[in-house]
């Protein structure tokens, strides 16, 4: 009998072990820590070894940035959607109005700091760096708000902010590219789109159709008009079948059918997508700080939140309303949880700064700006609100 027993020790161990590592990668995934996780050992490995950290991140940056990244947008974009459908978080006109008004004011007051700064400093140099002051980590922003209330209706309210925001910065990051059109990219976006719509029309409950059929050609007209390719999915995401959501964003659904079976896959390999963005992106040697830094930290930190409870204050004045149970204080923690430019101030940066010491101050203040996420829980702790009212 004790033999017995002894024998199945190492497999009633392993299975612990298993068990264990699932909690863990579970634990990780519904944090989206792979993206801090990431940028973490991109920093360390930057500054022991730079030579090795940067002929890394050069060979797959393209990958990454141009290609993977889009799985990471168009996900974004579903969810939004979504949520904007009959039924959904967003749905009425007055719902999704006042987001968009007080991204318009994040974006002013961000621009506003940092271009003030800049001239402050005599550093006009800086200038055309302004674009990525209006960038918002839409997912470290929704799950630092998401650990304040675990259930509110903030959270669509805060996703469609950051879209909002970060959609103005693609615009004008990609301005140049748009004044001369290419004709093979015209055929080609459109080409996509009707392939997208008849896809639809046709009933397909199959996802990777739409993205392969749409999604490719979509990113090589992006690619040959020197936009940003990692848009590419955006003109899809509109045509892919979904259903009304009213449940948090990025939260798990029952597999009850394909459609949310593939969102599950892909909120999955999203993860792994901002875990080497992180890497690839994050690395920067620390002694490169400079103007460029403090005024990109002074936009996120100040600049955004301020703009962004002056445009909601006259929104308000005007008629339009803030979400159930959210008033000023909740309305204060959710401008400073913006704050985080992290993953796509690093996208912009990339895009409308050249590679040098100017390119360095921008990341560094990009990644700064993650000390939005601590702030907003000391923050919300003191005006106690959220899970700290009690």
């Amino acid at each position: 009998m004790r033999a017995h027993a002894l024998s199945h020790r190492p497999a009633a161990a392993a299975d612990h072990g298993a068990a264990a590592a699932t909690r863990l990668a579970r634990f990780v995934s519904d944090r989206f820590l792979l993206l801090p996780i990431g940028a973490l050992l991109a920093l360390v490995w930057a500054n022991a070894a730079a030579e090795s950290y940067f002929q890394f991140s050069h060979a797959i940056a393209f990958f990454v940035n141009e290609i993977a990244m889009a799985l990471f947008l168009g996900l974004l974009a579903q969810e939004v959607l979504e949520a904007m459908m009959p039924g959904g978080a967003l749905h009425t006109w007055r719902r999704w109005t006042l987001p968009i008004v007080i991204a318009a004011g994040g974006v002013i007051g961000a621009c506003i700091v940092y271009l003030l700064y800049v001239q402050l400093k005599y550093e006009a140099v800086l200038t055309g760096a302004w674009p990525v002051a209006c960038a918002i980590d839409a997912a470290a922003a929704y799950y630092v708000l998401k650990t304040v209330w675990p259930r509110t209706s903030a959270l669509p309210f805060l996703l469609l902010i950051a879209l909002a925001s970060d959609a103005f910065g693609v615009l004008v990051v990609a301005r140049p590219a748009l004044s001369t059109l290419q004709p093979i990219a015209v055929v080609l976006i459109l080409g996509a789109i009707v392939v997208a719509s008849l896809l639809r029309e046709l009933r397909v409950t199959q996802v990777w159709p739409y993205i392969v059929l749409g999604g490719v050609p979509s990113w090589l007209a992006l690619y040959i008009q020197g936009m940003h390719p990692a848009l590419a999915l955006i003109p899809i995401v509109p045509f892919l079948p979904r259903e009304p959501r009213s449940k948090p964003f990025f939260a798990d659904r029952l597999d009850d059918d394909y459609v949310h079976h593939f969102e599950h896959q892909w909120n999955e390999a999203v993860q792994v997508v901002l875990f080497l963005f992180g890497l690839v992106n994050a690395g920067v040697v620390l002694r490169g700080y400079g103007t460029g830094t403090w005024a990109l930290l002074a936009a996120a930190l100040v600049g955004r939140p301020v703009g962004m409870v002056v445009a909601a204050a006259i929104a308000v004045a005007v008629g339009l309303r803030l979400p159930p149970r959210i008033g000023w204080r909740e309305m204060v923690i959710i401008a400073v949880a913006t704050s985080s430019g992290f993953t796509f101030a690093l996208l912009f940066a990339t895009g409308a700064v050249a590679l040098g010491p100017i390119l360095a101050e921008i990341k560094l203040g990009a990644l700064g700006s993650v000390a939005a996420v601590p702030l907003t829980l000391l923050l919300a702790r003191y005006l106690k609100v959220g899970r700290f009212a009690r």
